[in-house]
């Protein structure tokens, strides 16, 4: 390619028109595109390019714990889990409708894989997302709090159009935990959509958070729209490591009878 065009596609920073332009002029020449058609081929290119990085950008700025698609999710596994409720939740209609989700259930029937999955969709849709466990949240509020840059912080989860709030009763809170958590509920209270995820039935929450009014205000607003979804049955961790056990078992098996036949 010319040179001198490919630096002044780089001063107008349109580096995915220039990595598909040679292929496109061949592409042009082969089929004998009109100009109009040509041009409507290096545009869309340039815009494919952006989606995909805006997209990479959002999900890197969730800060996600570990990166889930649905498509990885076993339904079979758990019945009670809805999958066509589930893929509802994930076209984004409920961020859209500025409504909240709280998914409830025992460790490892995997209510963080679908919220990190959904998060996952909604920033491939267009959705600003931030992931946190309810320990980050709290822990990020009171360093900012010390530093004298709480209002910043603070702002930081009140911007997303999705907040995920994960682990919710793994243990007792830190002290002032149920002030910052009501403030951030509060503040997105019909304005941004929330989803949390607890171990522990809603009635506990006073006792996990060391502030049983508290934590009956901060139920009062995510419970007024929120979509509760109810998980029982088995852990899906144990499961995978049952399967472990298995599979090492067997190669032991395998690795005793290559001993044996020699």
């Amino acid at each position: 390619m010319n040179p001198q065009l490919v630096s002044k596609l780089k001063q107008l920073r349109l580096s995915g028109l220039i990595s598909t332009l040679e292929v496109r002029l061949q592409e042009a020449v082969g089929n004998q595109l009109n100009h109009q058609e040509f041009l409507e081929l290096i545009v869309n290119d340039e815009l494919a390019i952006r989606d995909d990085r805006a997209i990479a950008r959002r999900i890197k700025r969730a800060r996600f714990r570990e990166l889930k698609s649905l498509e990885d999710f076993d339904f079979s596994f758990n019945p009670s889990i809805k999958r066509r409720q589930i893929m509802e939740l994930a076209t984004g209609r409920f961020i859209r409708e500025k409504a909240d989700l709280l998914l409830m259930g025992p460790p490892g029937v995997g209510k963080s894989h679908l919220v990190q999955a959904i998060g996952h969709q909604a920033a491939k849709i267009g959705f600003t997302v931030m992931y946190r466990s309810i320990f980050d949240t709290v822990g990020e509020l009171m360093q900012a709090e010390n530093f004298g840059d709480n209002t910043k912080m603070m702002n930081q989860y009140l911007k997303p159009d999705l907040l995920i709030v994960d682990d919710m009763g793994i243990k007792k809170l830190p002290k002032q935990s149920g002030e910052y958590l009501f403030e951030i509920i509060m503040r997105r209270h019909e304005i941004r959509s929330t989803i949390m995820t607890s171990n522990r039935p809603l009635e506990e929450w006073g006792k996990l958070i060391g502030d049983v009014p508290t934590a009956t205000a901060i139920l009062d607003r995510i419970l007024h729209r929120a979509e509760i979804i109810q998980i029982t049955g088995k852990s899906y961790r144990l499961k995978e490591q049952a399967k472990k056990n298995s599979e090492d078992r067997q190669k032991s098996q395998d690795g005793n009878k290559d001993k044996t036949c020699q």
